[in-house]
């Protein structure tokens, strides 16, 4: 696509010379109306692709890659916010900071950041952005990267993989029998509880099961 937009320029440059030497009227008509046409093209072509870094050159910008995992996100109605924290990035030249934005993703590449490069990507994202609306903005010790929503409505989450999940969790608990959607909120909540979480799940079930056996409480079985 770049090699085509760097032969429509220089063809366009070409009749431009044409029509400083042209007299006869009618030549001048018939290149004046090429010109117009090239512009019209040159204008039409997509932007060039920023130039995709190998991994042999990303290794000779810092001394190794670290994959960003912690970010914070937030909405406006045009506008899904990421905040990256990364110590020291607004003494980089702005051109160490990159990002390739798709209609479902993007991704993040800060090079030789005291000695290292950092990438983060985010594919699927939930819903399409406009690529020509989104940025990033480089902050005292941060980087914002904005995706500009094609349509303004709220995102629950960032990417469709985030919803998947989240729609199974919700199934879980969303079940016809009341108290098997409470045993699967306790077991989760054991499972990833601390240990003094664990002994008060114990102690509950413990004394529900006395109850039960006594006659206090009718057993579901």
């Amino acid at each position: 696509m770049a090699v085509a937009r760097e032969e429509l320029q220089k063809d366009l440059e070409e009749v431009k010379e044409l029509l400083t030497k042209a007299t006869r009227k009618r030549v001048r008509d018939v290149l004046a109306a090429e010109k117009q046409k090239l512009e019209l093209e040159i204008k039409n072509q997509p932007p060039p692709k920023p130039k995709d870094v190998t991994e042999e050159e990303k290794s000779s910008l810092g001394g190794y890659t670290v994959k960003i995992n912690n970010y914070g996100w937030d909405q406006s109605d045009k506008f899904v916010k990421i905040y990256i924290s990364l110590n020291g990035v607004q003494k980089l030249p702005a051109e160490n900071v990159q990002v390739n934005f798709t209609e479902r993703s993007f991704d993040l590449l800060v090079k030789n950041l005291n000695g290292k490069n950092y990438t983060m990507t985010f594919n699927n994202l939930l819903k399409p952005i406009s690529v020509e609306g989104s940025s990033r903005k480089i902050k005292t010790d941060m980087i914002l990267v904005m995706c500009k929503k094609k349509r303004e409505e709220k995102w629950d989450c960032l990417t469709q993989v985030e919803k998947e999940s989240k729609e199974k969790e919700k199934a879980a608990y969303d079940t016809a029998d009341p108290s098997e959607g409470l045993m699967n909120i306790l077991k989760k909540m054991y499972a990833e509880g601390d240990d003094e979480m664990k002994r008060t799940i114990n102690k509950a079930w413990v004394e529900s099961r006395e109850k039960q056996y006594k006659g206090d409480i009718p057993m579901d079985i």
